[in-house]
């Protein structure tokens, strides 16, 4: 169930003053299962590239290809495309609209065919599946919390049984805990369920936590495409494109410019703390 982009472009309001070449011939491959973080500054192409993996936008030149079809031959089924590559919006206001959670959650089913207990059915798990609790489902989603309206947007799209699940900075605007609630759901989701994840973000610290690979859009062009400790030892040059590595990656480079023999490729917290554990251990 791989995704594959080759030479894809795409134009902004093509032949007018606003004319903006948004993405430059884009080449990806994304296999099955894995978890791809994507960041960029803003500008960069990043919501622009996630929308066209399941048609929402189509390309001005290019192609892509789902499970080595591809989506833009004739007779293609677009409908299938969005409920096997499931996307959640940055703002979960977005995608909310329904009385209930428990009947917004059931749409993306219901659309699919599927009866009323098979709806029922396929809600509950989604629902259990991102942590919302039994007593938000008769409550309307626009009387959720910011965190709250992400795991219902979430299951609403996990309902539909999606082989990749792409998320739009889904921890924007939520406090420090429930940034990492969402993620550690999102992580948790990914392990339990073999789907492919995509995850839009701007902070390092969780590309670099969770991802195995990383994507850098700059200027609507593949800047990076490699795993984070390859990726985040080009500090240098991503800073200049208004990108940064990790905290830690700056910590470790200071602490090897000031005597200590570390490892400097390392990108989380946990792998410093023990990076640097092995050091002390050394000098005793």
């Amino acid at each position: 169930m791989s995704i594959r982009l080759e030479h894809l472009n795409y134009i902004y309001s093509p032949g007018t003053a606003y004319e903006k070449h948004a993405l430059k011939d884009i080449n990806l491959t994304i296999p099955h299962g894995e978890f791809v973080g994507i960041i960029g500054h803003t500008g960069s192409g990043k919501s622009t590239l996630i929308q066209h993996l399941n048609g929402l936008i189509r390309a001005s030149s290019g192609k892509i290809y789902y499970n080595e079809e591809d989506i833009y031959q004739e007779g293609y089924h677009m409908k299938e495309l969005r409920s096997q590559v499931g996307l959640v919006f940055q703002y979960p206001e977005h995608q909310l609209f329904e009385i209930d959670v428990m009947t917004d959650v059931c749409f993306g089913p219901k659309n699919q065919g599927l009866s009323d207990e098979e709806c029922k059915e396929r809600a509950l798990e989604a629902l259990r599946l991102v942590g919302l609790k039994e007593k938000y489902y008769s409550m309307s989603p626009f009387e959720l919390s910011g965190g709250q309206k992400r795991r219902a947007a979430i299951a609403g799209v996990l309902a539909m049984k999606p082989k990749v699940l792409v998320l739009d900075e889904p921890t924007a605007g939520l406090d420090p805990k429930g940034r990492d609630d969402i993620l550690e759901q999102i992580a948790y989701l990914h392990k339990q369920t073999d789907m492919t994840v995509i995850l839009v973000s701007h902070s390092m610290e969780d590309i670099a936590r969770f991802a195995d690979r990383i994507i850098v859009m700059n200027h609507g062009e593949v800047m990076f495409n490699d795993e984070p400790k390859k990726v985040f030892a080009h500090f240098k040059e991503l800073e200049k494109v208004g990108l940064a590595a990790p905290q830690v990656t700056y910590i470790m480079h200071d602490l090897k410019e000031h005597g200590l023999a570390v490892n400097t490729d390392v990108t989380t917290v946990e792998e410093a703390a023990d990076e640097i554990m092995r050091i002390l251990e050394t000098r005793k």
